[in-house]
């Protein structure tokens, strides 16, 4: 079943009908989460939260709603990500606003923040955040941490755009500055207490054979780590400490497993002390912490 238009869905849908429709054409679609991605989409669409559609199945959709449904569904079966269509992924205790421009979000990273923030310093920090992205980690550390400053680097000026519009949107531009930079190379030697990155981390051959809403839509760059992943962790790793105050930290998140094993290797060539592994949410070391000595 696909939606090539409004007219696929049922004539005066409600609010029932349609989220079946779509499920089922979700679900042909290939999409595991179909009827959950159903809700979300409408709900969008109406400018309620998911949970109210169950108060009101019955209500029926206008002609505009069914046909604003319809492109909305039209583009999930793409394989276009949640996110990009409702334009927003939650992110601790913030909304973001995403699109093309850079990763979406993962819940993953959210324990990257809560280790960073144990990291800092009693006094008021200075963080760098690689790899901005959405500027998620910049700006939920500088929402939880109300003395934190931070800087947030980019390779990307769409990336740096789209992170600007979020620290501006959260009202956070006076602590959180945005800077388009090749890694650290924007910014001179420093004392900062805190550098932490999600950097792209897999390998090359491995982007293929991901999920379209990955492998089509996140942006390569955010991706790519080089043959063996490593590639620019490598570069970030070996100019960190020079950015970096005496007790200064390094965060890091990777792909896991025996990568996170390379990267605490790193980490103790490049002369970092106290390393240390934590574990995502489904048990794997895969996040890498050192202090400069």
């Amino acid at each position: 079943m696909r939606l090539a238009d409004a007219s696929s869905l049922p004539a005066a849908a409600t609010v029932e009908r349609a989220l079946t429709t779509a499920a089922a054409a979700l679900a042909a679609a290939g999409i595991e989460t179909a009827r959950v991605d159903a809700e979300w989409l409408l709900a969008d669409v109406l400018g309620v939260t998911r949970g109210r559609l169950g108060v009101e199945p019955g209500r029926a959709l206008t002609t505009s709603e069914a046909a604003r449904y319809a492109d909305a569904l039209r583009r999930r079966e793409r394989r276009e990500p949640l996110q990009h269509i409702v334009g927003t992924q939650a992110f601790r205790d913030l909304t973001v606003r995403v699109g093309a421009a850079a990763m979406v979000p993962r819940p993953e990273t959210e324990i990257l923040v809560e280790w960073a923030l144990a990291w800092l310093p009693r006094t008021p920090p200075l963080v760098i955040d690689v790899g901005t992205g959405t500027g998620c980690i910049a700006c939920a550390i500088a929402s939880e941490r109300a003395d934190a400053r931070v800087v947030a680097l980019d390779v990307s000026p769409a990336a740096a755009g789209l992170a600007r519009a979020n620290v501006t949107a959260l009202g956070l531009a006076a602590r959180v500055t945005v800077v388009e930079s090749d890694l650290l190379s924007a910014l001179g030697t420093g004392r900062a207490d805190l550098i932490v990155a999600n950097p792209p981390y897999l390998p090359t051959a491995v982007i293929a054979t991901l999920a379209p809403e990955v492998s089509r839509f996140d942006p390569r760059l955010a991706l790519d780590g080089g043959p063996d992943g490593l590639d620019v962790v490598r570069r970030l790793v070996a100019d960190a400490p020079v950015r970096l105050g005496a007790g200064g930290a390094l965060l890091l998140e990777t792909a896991g497993g025996e990568q996170a094993r390379a990267v605490v290797a790193l980490l103790r060539t490049a002369g970092f002390g106290g390393v240390q592994t934590r574990p995502d949410l489904a048990g794997v070391e895969r996040f890498v912490a050192g202090r400069t000595r």
